[in-house]
């Protein structure tokens, strides 16, 4: 059908002039001033979010509902889109862009949500008739109708995904082509052979919202969990399930004694501070430190050992971010790139947590599946081998390094190791997984790969090198 390729595709719709002020609308019109924020300004949905939600001035149930709406929006475009292509009468990237994300606010609305068909269909004509006038909003009433005629959600999938090779799961998921055999060849590389059910798993827990996760920071990991609708997390010893309410309503986040951090991200932290050095053990690197959340519990981690912290960032901005994280102490940050930001030889402890595709977090960031593509590999591939290779140089005989990517493909993880490795003969790998004390299923070693499927984490890789 003409949809099938729709999941593998780029933002479509024409793109429109940069965002007015906003004039509040209700809750289905914070959903579309971010998904138009989204696809017009190229913006960060966890960025815009919190502000339009202000902006707004939503109760707490009408921010749920819109919440709702905006996220899972975002996060199954694809499938939208190939039920879409089915009923419009031209490509979908001959619409414009307003009409698009607003005929995706009400496809959600009609097969994902508990909308009455005749309040998803009405609000929304209201609402393009407020966004883009008369004209656009009978083609939104025309098209949603025609998606109510093709029956319910499982009715479309059969219709537009049919069969169980890559494309069907890839808009069955909504998940570009690309990403979906990434994630086949990385799962293969962790059970050492096709895991085709775990991989609807894996797909699937993408498109289920994750809570938020808290780090005890200045806080005992008692004292966190005696915080209201905080529960225990299932691996990290400092780590804590936000069941109820938003983070920033705690007084103890807004303080900065805790923070907000998936429990994936703290224990490659922990890995680095659990590893053993022999000899001093005084100077911590976070070689690529922002926004600040591994450097926070790196810095506590060096100063129970007497010694401090570098970050390294080289945006100014998230630099500030990582200096508001961190204790008092003799931490230091550094605005620098972190190839060329640390003595060669002087590092008892090096973090390379790697600008990477961040296909681990498509749970908690649902645009980036269709922000990123496998072109975006050819750039971030170069930088991964050189910050790794930094790392090795800038640390001392006997010291350790985690290597580290939100992201579980295979060309950003074990081909990184590999080719750094290569080259050199003053550095080993040991295995990473005794170094995650409780938490099962990591691979076969010696990397560790947790997955959102598996451990209920953002999809993490880590691997320990020790300079010789």
């Amino acid at each position: 059908m003409s949809g099938a390729g729709s999941a593998s595709r780029r933002p479509t719709g024409r793109r429109t002039p940069p965002r007015r002020e906003r004039t509040p609308r209700g809750a289905r019109g914070a959903a579309y001033d971010l998904l138009h924020a989204v696809a017009a300004d190229d913006a960060y949905a966890n960025l815009v979010w919190p502000t339009i939600l202000a902006e707004s001035k939503l109760d707490a149930r009408d921010a749920g509902f819109a919440t709702e709406l905006a996220y899972g929006t975002l996060r199954w475009r694809g499938l939208y889109d190939a039920i879409l292509a089915e009923c419009v009468d031209r490509p979908l990237d001959q619409l414009d862009g307003r009409v698009l994300d607003l005929l995706r606010l009400g496809v959600h609305q009609l097969l994902a949500m508990r909308v009455p068909e005749h309040a998803a269909v009405g609000e929304t004509v209201t609402l393009a008739r407020q966004v883009a006038g008369d004209g656009p909003s009978k083609l939104v009433n025309a098209v949603l109708r025609k998606v109510i005629a093709g029956g319910d959600r499982d009715a479309w999938i059969a219709g537009v995904a049919p069969g169980d090779d890559t494309d069907a799961l890839a808009i069955a998921t909504s998940h570009p082509r690309w990403i979906v055999n990434a994630f086949a060849q990385a799962l293969a590389v962790h059970r050492g052979e096709p895991d085709p059910q775990g991989l609807r798993e894996l797909l699937d827990a993408d498109n289920a919202p994750a809570r938020p996760v808290l780090v005890a920071r200045d806080l005992s990991s008692h004292e966190l969990l005696e915080l209201p609708g905080v529960e225990p997390a299932r691996w990290s010893p400092v780590a804590g399930v936000l069941t109820q309410g938003r983070p920033e309503d705690l007084a103890e986040v807004r303080s900065g004694a805790a923070g907000v951090q998936d429990e994936g991200s703290q224990l490659v932290a922990q890995a680095l501070m659990n590893a053993d050095v022999a000899g001093p053990d005084a100077t911590w690197v976070d070689l690529a430190a922002g926004p600040g959340g591994k450097a926070a519990l790196l810095a506590r981690g060096a100063a129970k050992h007497g010694g401090h912290l570098i970050a390294v960032e080289p945006h100014a901005h998230r630099a500030e971010l990582v200096r508001r994280s961190l204790p008092d102490g003799a931490h230091e940050v550094r605005v620098a790139d972190g190839r060329e930001a640390i003595v060669p030889g002087t590092a008892d402890r090096v973090l390379v947590d790697a600008p990477c595709t961040g296909l681990g977090a498509l749970r908690r960031r649902p645009e980036a599946r269709w922000r990123r593509s496998a072109a975006d590999l050819a750039t971030l591939g170069p930088l991964q081998r050189e910050l790794l290779a930094a790392a090795i140089d800038a640390t001392r005989p006997g010291g350790v390094i985690v290597y580290a990517t939100c992201s579980p493909h295979v060309a950003e993880t074990d081909l990184v190791i590999k080719d750094v490795l290569k080259g050199r003969s003053d550095v080993v790998q040991e295995d990473v997984r005794p170094l995650l004390p409780g938490v099962p299923d990591l691979g076969p070693g010696p990397a560790a790969r947790l997955w959102p499927h598996l451990h209920g984490t953002d999809g993490m890789y880590l691997a320990l090198l020790r300079k010789e």
